[in-house]
């Protein structure tokens, strides 16, 4: 490399090798197998299988050492020696006085050392100036022509070299300036280094087997002024691997510290990160003291926060940003203190996922490996390493963990050893070749046979490397292989020389720098000396190149120079191992440290006496690679031994030097460690010198010396032949084994004798060489035959019972002979495999003979093919006579199954038949008998193809078109499913008819049920039957007549089943049970209709089981009624105290407890409901009696009565109504338990209104009518006002006192007038207050109401009480129960309560009604101005029958309905509806019923309530919760 030249070129990269697993299960197989390649290299790069990552096995939490301090540009050789020379120069100057200034030359410092050394080349200071060479000086010096460099060259050499020139030569100074600097303020001023002070390394005081013991002490840290004007300390930072830059150790150190370094342990250093706005990253160096002042300017908050809440924090406005904190190792987001966040890329690792881990979360920026790699190429890392050691004025100061012993802190592989417990895959990577614990002392490793444990050969070493910590240009000792794993960190990047080139390397170094290796000839084996790679090549020395990366190992070759230097933090180990091929190499070191007078680390001749101790032990290569060494040395010990008596030196003793420590036999005059021999003397019993030295001992006489050795002459040679016999062992075994082979004295050895060559090569341990694997395929070969002729054998001894499919062809058995008699070993087996043939070969003669017979008789031929199996040898002809004997088979099966007398196949019979034919042997037998077998199947497949028509059609057959299709198939000799299934199909209509025929022709109507059933089994039959209409047609008039039954008796939606409804309520007593069956009707979860009949479903097809159980279900009902009627009297009445508490209280329908106004007693069950949760009587709606009545009704007359919908459980319409539905019933053919129930109910109505009249008609009760009748006539006579109201008539009025008419204001006068003009709902208009003014009145009129107005006794009351009771358990409207009903009113006082509570719930109801009529009213309008829909007639058309029947009172019925649709049902709480009072249409004259006049019509007071005509019977209520 030119000086002044800053380009760093890479030189090419070294092999790269990537083993399989096969390869890589051996490695120093695989090693020896690269070896021819990669030791062109000197070194290479291995990388193993990706499935390979063995765990990190060091403990990092007590992993502590001592790192080496290294200064980057001291390292370099020629950088070295510029800067002893400017040492020298600037200790010249501080002697006359002054401090060196080197000054700057076209922006760059002037190379003085370069600059005195050309003068020097180019003739001298006086000839240069005389002849004007200083524009060659400038150009030698890399700086540019033509801007008078020269002329300033001149003057700085004149004013700082020369004068140190000449005190060199000794010349007077007298004349020279000794304040050459003073005007000088922009020089940088130099300090010396003190190289040569430092790197003097003392002898060391450890064994020899204490490797590498020279190393440098450790230099005191930079100072804070070092860092001042080293700007490259700063610069260092970007170079560094992420989450390590904490760890570089940059923080300048005080100077007051350095003086107290003696006195006590000093704080680590720190380096400070602060992020500074615009994303910036300042590093600042600070000491222990000042890191707490700043502190608080990195953190954002008072509280203490780790790095991952700082970012938390930041990015608080993110809504996604909690799912990517997690660690990317462990893919985990637990432990939340402990994940780290790098601030490149936002990915998150757990400070204990991170190798190595971290103790805690490190403070300022931190980097993940991934970011700091993608910001640093590593040949930007290069150039400046290079950079930086070439640098004169810039100092950089690096920390490196080297030589680090593992048997102290841990190997960073798994090892097996007592102090832990390893896993499955630990132990795996523990027993691994690759394992550099294991690797030295492999089998074929020659380091094995040394039992001590060598630090660094045998026992690996740990390395940790920070940033631009580098290894200098060094071989392995005693020239060994070396390895080195990365097991986690930045790249290592390594140069190599190969061996070829080892000694030039040494000489273009020693040319180069001659000042350094004058004062230091071993410097290479100091490992403190760099030189450029571009220098290197520059001069002709090969140098390569490589990145190694995490989990990659690179391996040295034997004499292969290489250093190199970390890219960032890292963890790396290394170990040395020998191999056979080393040996040599190994020899020829001890001669070149004897040359150097080096220490050896263990002794040479030792290894190779001690492994030629046991031969027996050695790999083969090995073994033969020891004995052509252990020859080279007994030959020179030989030699050297001579030499010795001919000095005269004769006396001689035995010393076992293996027990001797490395310092007691050591030479002392080259430092080689003796064991074969040594010389030692009497006088001077301190040292011994090799016999390659005994001039060299001392100055004392030759007979006071003697001979110290280890082995005499004569036993060496024994160890000699011992080896060559185990060495040549492999020969003589290889030429048995090639003759056994060859058979070349023509005898072919037996089994046992090639087993006993295999085993005589697997204890001798012989390499798996061609020849060995060539007998064990013949052994497994041989052994594979004799198995075979084996089971031959005995296949033939099984006969029939032998295993299917191992059989062998004829071919295949003569194959089988001749490689039996290939094979070089001779078996008895092979005779019985002769035999076998000649068996098989005379069969197949008397089987062709058999064949050319044709036709032969099918015993024959079977037995032919019985003798062929037992063979177990597979002849061609065998097939022949199997493929006879399947003909005749099928033929003798075709016969049978087309037989007149055989039973009837079916078609896949036939279809199977007719595919083995296929495969039968050609004749025409065969032929003839397959046309028949087609004719047959295609005449079979037609028929079934017609029956599965009629079977799928669907205009259905009659009977006799089945019946002749199944007739004409019956004839051909073919099972058909589908012909099959027709005939039973027609079995099953025939069954079907009858059943029909008996029961139409039976004692009663059918009932509906069985009716259905045979219905529904005609529907599914195939077959066309005229009874199934005749069915369908009675079915339908029944659900028909069921249907109208139910409309006329079940209300809306009702919950009941009509057969209930008919049916009394036998369980009528509990109230409990009777509520929770309600309930369940409502819910749907009670679905039995015969339950409470007690009637399962035979006993309803019998009309006299029917009749018993109404009959005693009317008992039932009555007594459980009067038992209910007590139980609820004497709960208390939510009237009288709301408050009160009992466990017996009434429950309402909506599961509450009724208490307070609004409450209603039911006048059946005494039970007390809400009077807003079912639906009561109304007052203002009660119709009159007649035209001609009284406008004011009797209080009595008032329709107060109320029955809950428990007890009314139907519309319960008129007698008349279910007499007609009854005619409808005697005209059905059909039996139904509706219509036998309703047989039943109408009985027990026309019994009860019987029993009612007859009460009626008698002399107490008429008295009671005449004296109502009485009091009616002198109602009417009140006088009328003249002008009638324009309200429709009013229920009916209470009974007055004392002239009530007269005394009777004029409102109420008003009130009880019936003007003739209002007559219809179509005539009202009724105004906006008109309904509120008559509740207002009515309730004005209470406390005038008095009563009785009868006086009823005991003996009538009680008779009637009885008739009002069982009529009202009647689901029948009858008269006479209306006129018992006023009765028994008139006979008691006015309920007051009760009135009082309707007239409160219709007021409610009524403001309800005109809130939902002002909003109708608006939407009317919006029709209106949207166009007039509401009088489009097509609409009106299109509109539904119900709706435009129902006048006006269904259409604003509709219309609130779409108005609660439109609103999303909002509006005034409206009142469950429920069942009310008995039918408003009965006749409300009380002495008509009586006299069995009809019913007179009346008018409903629907005007005023359009919505709330729940309890009229055309349109039932719905029943809710």
């Amino acid at each position: 490399m030119e000086p002044g030249s800053d380009d760093f070129l890479p030189p090419p990269e070294c092999p790269v090798f990537e083993p399989s697993w096969a390869e890589f299960r051996d490695p120093l197989g695989y090693i020896a197998k690269i070896r021819p390649i990669a030791e062109k290299s000197g070194i290479c790069k291995i990388r193993p299988p990706a499935d390979w990552q063995p765990p990190f096995a060091v403990e990092v939490d007590n992993f502590r050492f001592t790192p080496r301090i290294q200064r980057l540009n001291e390292l370099e050789a020629q950088t070295r020696v510029k800067l002893n020379y400017l040492d020298q120069i600037a200790k010249f100057w501080e002697i006359q006085g002054s401090s060196l200034k080197i000054p700057n030359v076209e922006r760059r410092i002037l190379d003085l050392y370069s600059l005195s050394k050309i003068v020097v080349e180019e003739g001298g200071y006086e000839a240069i100036c005389k002849d004007r060479r200083w524009a060659r000086v400038a150009q030698r010096l890399n700086y540019p022509p033509g801007k008078n460099i020269g002329s300033l060259l001149r003057s700085h050499y004149e004013r700082i070299v020369y004068p140190y020139e000449m005190y060199q030569s000794g010349a007077n100074l007298v004349q020279c300036n000794t304040r050459p600097f003073d005007n000088e303020e922009k020089d940088k001023e130099y300090k010396p280094h003190s190289i040569p002070l430092r790197q003097s390394v003392q002898p060391s005081k450890f064994n020899s087997y204490g490797r590498r013991a020279k190393r440098l002490q450790p230099d005191p840290e930079p100072t804070e002024e070092d860092i001042e004007k080293n700007p490259e300390l700063k610069k260092l930072q970007i170079y560094g691997a992420g989450p390590k830059m904490m760890g570089l150790g940059l923080m300048a150190k005080d100077k007051t510290l350095r003086k107290k370094d003696k006195e006590g342990p000093e704080c680590p250093p720190t380096v400070v990160v602060k992020e500074e706005s615009g994303g910036d990253v300042k590093v600042e160096s600070t000491s222990p003291k000042t890191f707490l002042e700043s502190k608080e300017e990195l953190s954002h908050s008072p509280e203490p926060c780790t790095k991952m809440t700082m970012r938390l924090r930041r990015n608080h406005s993110n809504a996604q940003f909690i799912e990517s904190y997690v660690c990317r190792m462990c893919s985990r987001g637990d432990e939340d203190d402990k994940l780290l966040l790098c601030d490149g890329c936002d990915d998150n690792y757990h400070i204990f996922c991170l190798l190595p881990p971290l103790p805690e979360i490190p403070k300022g920026v931190w980097r993940c490996p991934k970011c700091v790699m993608a910001m640093v190429p590593t040949e930007l890392v290069e150039k400046e390493f290079w950079r930086l050691v070439n640098s004169i004025e810039e100092d950089v100061t690096v920390e490196y963990g080297a030589d680090i012993h593992s048997k102290e802190f841990g190997s960073g592989f798994p090892v097996s050893d007592s102090k832990r417990h390893l896993t499955p895959e630990e132990e795996e990577y523990a027993t691994s070749g690759w394992n550099l614990n294991v690797m030295p002392v492999l089998e074929q490793s020659v380091l094995c046979h040394i039992n001590a444990d060598i630090s660094g050969m045998k026992v690996p070493w740990l390395y940790v490397g920070m940033v631009f910590s580098a290894f200098c240009w060094h071989i392995e000792d005693h020239w060994s292989y070396s390895i080195n794993y990365l097991h986690w960190g930045e790249p290592k990047t390594w140069y190599g020389v190969p061996s070829l080139a080892a000694e030039h390397l040494e000489e273009v170094m020693k040319k180069l720098t001659p000042e350094l290796f004058d004062s230091q000839p071993d410097l290479l084996h100091q490992l403190v000396t760099l030189m450029n790679p571009n220098t290197l090549m520059s001069h002709g020395v090969p140098v390569v190149r490589t990145n190694q990366c995490a989990g990659e190992f690179v391996i040295t070759f034997p004499r292969a120079y290489h250093s190199g230097f970390n890219q960032g933090y890292n963890f790396a180990e290394a170990v040395n191992f020998c191999t056979a091929d080393w040996l040599p190499a190994g020899r020829q070191c001890i001669e070149h440290y004897r040359r150097l007078r080096r220490y050896c680390v263990f002794s040479h001749e030792e290894l190779i006496c001690k492994m030629a101790a046991c031969p027996e032990k050695l790999d083969l290569n090995l073994a033969a690679a020891v004995h052509k060494e252990m020859f080279i040395m007994v030959q020179e010990e030989r030699r050297l031994r001579k030499a010795l008596l001919e000095k005269g030196i004769t006396e001689a003793e035995r010393e076992a030097f293996e027990l001797l420590p490395d310092d007691e036999r050591q030479c002392i005059k080259c430092k080689t460690t003796c064991f074969l021999s040594a010389l030692a003397c009497y006088d001077c019993p301190d040292g011994l010198v090799c016999l390659s030295h005994i001039n060299d001992l001392c100055k004392c006489s030759s007979s006071r010396q003697y001979l110290r050795y280890r082995y005499t002459l004569d036993e060496l040679p024994a160890m000699l032949h011992k080896l060559k016999v185990r060495a040549e062992s492999f020969d003589t075994w290889a030429n048995k084994v090639r003759v056994a082979l060859e058979v070349e004295d023509g005898r072919k050895r037996s089994l046992e004798e090639l087993r006993a060559l295999e085993s005589e090569a697997r204890e001798r341990r012989f390499p798996n060489s061609e020849l060995l694997q060539r007998l064990k395929n013949c052994l497994s070969e041989a052994e594979a035959c004799v198995s075979r002729a084996l089971g031959l054998v005995s296949g033939q001894e099984a006969g029939p019972h032998r295993v299917a499919g191992l059989q062998m062809t004829l071919a295949e058995l003569r194959a089988f002979l001749d490689q039996m008699n290939n094979l070089p070993c001779a078996m008895h087996q092979i005779g019985d495999v002769k035999g076998i043939l000649e068996q098989v070969e005379a069969y197949q003669a008397e089987a062709r003979e058999a064949l050319a017979s044709l036709p032969s008789s099918p015993g024959l031929l079977q037995s032919l093919l019985e003798r062929g199996r037992q063979l177990g040898v597979e002849v061609p002809e065998a097939q022949q006579l199997q493929r006879q004997v399947e003909q005749a088979r099928w033929l003798d099966e075709v016969k049978r199954t087309l037989a007149p007398s055989a039973r009837r196949g079916t078609l896949a019979v036939m279809r199977g038949l007719l595919v083995a034919g296929a495969s039968v042997a050609p004749s025409p037998a065969v032929d003839k008998a397959q046309a028949e077998l087609q004719e047959l199947l295609t005449i079979a497949e037609r028929w079934e193809e017609k029956a599965h028509l009629c079977l799928e059609a669907r205009q259905k057959h009659p009977p006799a078109t089945l019946e002749a299709i199944i007739h004409e198939a019956e004839n051909i000799p073919v099972h058909l499913p589908n012909i099959q299934a027709l005939k039973e199909a027609l079995a099953k209509a025939r069954a079907w008819i009858a059943d029909v025929d008996e029961i139409q022709n039976g004692d009663h109507y059918p009932c509906l049920d069985d009716l259905e059933g045979l219905v529904a089994v005609g529907r599914d039959l195939p077959v066309g039957l005229e009874e199934l209409r005749q069915l369908e047609l009675q079915v339908l008039t029944a659900h028909s007549w069921r249907e109208k039954a139910s409309k006329t008796f079940l209300k809306k939606n009702s919950c009941y089943t009509l057969l209930e409804v008919l049916c009394p309520c036998a369980d009528a007593g509990s109230d409990s049970t009777k509520r929770s069956r309600w309930m369940e009707k409502e819910l749907g979860l009670y679905k039995s209709d015969t339950e409470l009949l007690g009637l399962s479903a035979q006993d309803l097809r019998d009309p006299g089981s029917v009749i018993v159980a109404f009959k005693e279900g009317e008992q039932k009902e009555k007594e459980g009624i009067l038992q209910l009627r007590r139980t609820n009297s004497a709960k208390p009445s939510p009237l009288a105290s709301p408050n009160t508490s009992s466990s017996a209280t009434s429950i309402c329908v909506c599961g509450q407890v009724p208490a307070g106004v609004g409450a209603l007693q039911c006048d059946l069950c005494q039970d007390w409901f809400h009077g807003r949760c079912v639906s009561v009587p109304r007052l203002l709606s009660s119709p009159r009696p007649s035209p001609t009545s009284s406008p004011l009704l009797a209080w009595w007359e008032w329709d107060t009565k109320f029955l809950c919908p428990l007890c009314m459980r139907s519309r319960r319409p008129r007698l008349e109504t279910i007499l007609a539905l009854l005619v409808a019933l005697q005209r059905l053919p059909v039996r139904l338990p509706e219509g036998e129930a309703l047989q039943c109910l109408t009985e027990r109505a026309i019994s009860w209104q019987g029993r009612a009249r007859q009460a009626l008609a008698s002399e107490d009760v008429t008295a009671l009518l005449g004296r109502l009748a009485e009091l009616r006539q002198r109602l009417q006579a009140e006088p009328r006002p003249e002008e009638p109201p324009t309200y429709p008539s009013t229920p009916a009025s209470d009974p007055l006192r004392e002239g009530s008419g007269k005394d009777m204001p004029k409102q109420v006068q008003g009130l009880l007038e019936n003007g003739d003009s209002v007559t219809s709902p179509e005539k009202v208009a009724p105004g906006e207050g008109s309904g509120k003014r008559d509740l207002e009145l009515l309730s004005s009129l209470l406390p005038q109401l008095t009563g009785p107005v009868l006086e009823l006794p005991e003996a009538t009351r009680a008779p009637l009480e009885e008739l009002m009771l069982e009529g009202d358990l009647l689901e029948v409207t009858l008269d006479e129960n209306h006129s018992i009903w006023q009765l028994l009113q008139a006979g008691k006082p006015p309920d007051l309560a009760r009135i009082r509570t309707l007239l409160e719930l219709e007021k409610a109801e009524r403001h309800g009604s005109r809130a939902r009529g002002r909003a109708l009213e608006r939407r009317r309008r919006r029709k209106v101005d949207r166009g007039g829909e509401g009088d489009d007639p097509a609409r009106e058309e299109l509109e539904p029958k119900r709706v435009r029947s129902s006048g006006p009172e269904a259409e604003e019925a509709q219309e609130e309905e779409e108005l609660e649709e439109e609103t999303g049902g909002e509006g005034p709480p409206q009142p469950l509806p429920a069942t009310g009072s008995p039918s408003t249409q009965e006749n409300q004259n009380g002495l008509e019923p009586a006299l069995g006049a009809s019913s007179g019509s009346s008018v409903p007071f629907s005007t005023l309530t359009p919505r709330l005509h729940m309890s009229c019977p055309q349109q039932p209520p719905q029943q809710q919760l």
